[in-house]
């Protein structure tokens, strides 16, 4: 016994280019801080808090006081 074949089709609705690139971009923003934050974490360096010693350096070059 076989079951019936539904040739019916559905509407997929159009994926516009602006919304495309929206998408696209959000996505490489959230790969791009998951890097870093894993980079400075040591996840992918030996060195670890490279971008932490960076940003407190930057800090301090600005006047920021942190200490």
């Amino acid at each position: 016994m076989t079951a019936p074949v539904s040739t019916s089709s559905v509407a997929v609705p159009a994926l516009s280019p602006r919304l495309l690139a929206f998408a696209l971009l959000t996505v490489g923003l959230a790969l791009m801080l998951a890097y870093l934050v894993a980079f400075d974490q040591g996840a992918l360096s030996r060195s670890g808090m490279y971008l932490h010693e960076l940003m407190h350096d930057g800090r301090h070059l600005l006047g920021v006081p942190c200490h």
